[in-house]
């Protein structure tokens, strides 16, 4: 990867935290712990992957993208507003009465988004009929879909793992956040989930293992992904929950609370110092 480009990432990646924890702190509601060990690979994806941008949305040969993991919705909402979806302003309004975002996307209010999601393991079912669908059209447009690692513990996820590895998918990618850790506490810890790779492989889809938080790993998967023939690719991105915020990164009991004033003045402040690192000043 280019190394200006990925600088421009990271600064971005930075401002979009900010976005983020401030649209929950004013909502007094939602998920940052999830939302900013995403964010990463939704910034890579939409600027360099996605065949899609905000007056293309009707057009039938775009890719398409659906966060499985609904309650990230910020970190999405973030990225859509950077790149011209919606006005930024409507950050200030999440979760808001009448605002076009809320706590989990919505595809009939919020532009750029291709499926309302928020009941864990129903989104990616959907991704599979997308991904369907545009093979029987003859299209070369692409699917993406973002899941989280708890949301694994839903029985409907491995069911479509199933079709799609059965209908060689090969238009389909899955994207894993796999910060480790869910509501309750760690993924093993709740539900003894371990061995995810090996789990991925046995369902015949193609296991793409990468640094979540890396932008040239991420970058690579993708490339690799879109090569693969025959089969569904899966990309394991090895995240934290939390990422950027000192005291959020890999607690689980941030995973749907909302920063009081002091602790967003905190977080955002920690970010601020980041880039002024980063920027050499």
């Amino acid at each position: 990867m280019d190394v200006d480009i990925e600088f421009q990432l990271k600064k971005l990646s930075l401002k979009l935290r900010v976005d983020i924890l401030k649209s929950i702190y004013l909502a007094k509601s939602g998920h940052p712990g999830g939302s900013l060990s995403c964010v990463d690979i939704l910034i890579y994806l939409y600027k360099y992957v996605l065949n899609v941008h905000a007056d293309s949305l009707k057009d039938e040969n775009r890719d398409r993208f659906v966060l499985s993991k609904g309650h990230g919705a910020p970190a999405l909402y973030a990225v859509l507003a950077e790149l011209g979806f919606f006005d930024s302003s409507e950050l200030l309004k999440l979760r808001k009465l009448g605002s076009m975002l809320q706590g989990h996307p919505n595809m009939n209010t919020t532009p750029g988004v291709d499926m309302s999601t928020g009941s864990l393991g129903q989104g990616i079912s959907a991704a599979c009929g997308m991904a369907l669908g545009l093979r029987l059209n003859e299209s070369s447009a692409r699917v993406y879909c973002l899941l989280g690692d708890g949301e694994l513990q839903e029985g409907q996820v491995f069911e479509a793992f199933c079709f799609a590895a059965h209908q060689k998918l090969d238009n389909l990618c899955f994207i894993v956040d796999n910060n480790g850790l869910q509501i309750d506490g760690t993924i093993e810890e709740v539900a003894g989930f371990f061995n995810l790779k090996e789990k991925f492989k046995a369902f015949g889809l193609e296991v793409l293992d990468v640094d979540g938080h890396n932008f040239s790993d991420i970058c690579r998967a993708f490339e690799k992904a879109k090569q693969i023939k025959g089969k569904p690719s899966i990309i394991l991105a090895k995240t934290r929950k939390g990422e950027g915020v000192y005291f959020m990164e890999g607690q689980a009991s941030w995973h749907g609370k909302a920063p009081n004033g002091k602790e967003y003045e905190l977080a955002v402040g920690c970010l601020r110092e980041k880039l002024k690192e980063l920027e050499g000043v």
